[in-house]
């Protein structure tokens, strides 16, 4: 399958441990499968820690950002990323649960969808809230502007909901 420039931002996170180790390990060994789900990554984030949000008892996450290249539409990416996850044994019980693995389709190229007929939500609805997802975004595209609206990812970061989050790598 032909691979066309990036342009297209996953998010990972974990905040429990399973069958690959750690949060990290599992994070590791997932990208390590990408390039068999068709997605070739081209740029990759360090890893953050963060708390779980909304704060609560669960273990801190450790996040990242992959920028990836690939020829399969939204709606494969994101079947392609939930398979990855119950792969890892994420189970989607309830919303805001810790999980094994956490993969996010952030942003495809620019392009903006409200989610109908099977179509992921473009960009990820909750991008702007969170830290854990910017800040690794901001290291994998710098210039990154939000589709919607052209806002650049620094002004956003300065608009985000506080967290103390700490890069580990």
């Amino acid at each position: 399958m032909s691979q066309p420039d990036g342009g297209i931002y996953i998010a990972l996170g974990a905040n429990l441990p399973g069958s690959s180790g750690t949060p990290r390990e599992t994070l590791e060994a997932a990208l390590a499968l990408f390039p068999s789900q068709d997605m070739r990554v081209l740029r990759r984030s360090s890893w953050w820690r963060s708390p779980a949000q909304p704060a609560g008892d669960q273990p801190d996450f450790i996040n990242g950002m992959v920028e990836v290249a690939t020829a399969l539409e939204p709606a494969e990416v994101l079947a392609r990323l939930h398979d990855l996850e119950s792969r890892f044994g994420r189970v989607r019980r309830k919303r805001w649960e810790a999980r094994v693995l956490d993969l996010d389709l952030i942003d495809y190229r620019g392009r903006q969808s409200g989610g109908a007929e099977g179509t992921p939500v473009l960009p990820h609805p909750r991008l702007r809230e969170r830290l854990f997802v910017l800040l690794p975004l901001q290291e994998v595209a710098p210039n990154w502007r939000h589709p919607a609206d052209g806002m650049e990812i620094q002004n956003l970061i300065m608009l985000a909901n506080p967290l103390k989050i700490n890069k580990i790598e």
